[in-house]
């Protein structure tokens, strides 16, 4: 079983490989983050360091709780929007298995309901 921590960790590693997809192609930024991105990057590992669901979720898509400010969601959901399908392609084996664990996290979400 993996700990909070771990999970946090790699929720974080997969949230920030996401935006790093996101400005590299719409950006055009190839070493490390733009300002915008950064701070995004940074605003996303400080919610999810201050999470008090992170034992009962597996991703914030699947939490019923939206912390992110306004204008802080809306970036995020356009790097999802935008990264999500492509990171079959820089990173399948960790795009396989957040596919798998948010399918399986949604139908435990639908049988408690």
């Amino acid at each position: 079983m993996m700990t909070i921590e771990q999970k946090r960790q790699r929720e974080q590693v997969i949230v920030s490989q996401m935006i790093a997809l996101y400005c590299k192609r719409k950006h055009h930024h190839r070493d490390g983050l733009c300002p915008e991105c950064q701070a995004l990057d940074t605003y996303a590992k400080m919610r999810s360091e201050r999470c008090p669901f992170m034992e009962s979720k597996t991703f914030c898509s699947n939490c019923k709780v939206h912390c992110y400010k306004p204008e802080m969601r809306e970036k995020i959901k356009k790097v999802m929007r935008f990264s999500g399908p492509r990171m079959i392609f820089y990173h399948p084996l960790m795009a396989i298995r957040h596919v798998i664990e948010s399918r399986r996290e949604k139908r435990k979400m639908g049988e408690k309901t």
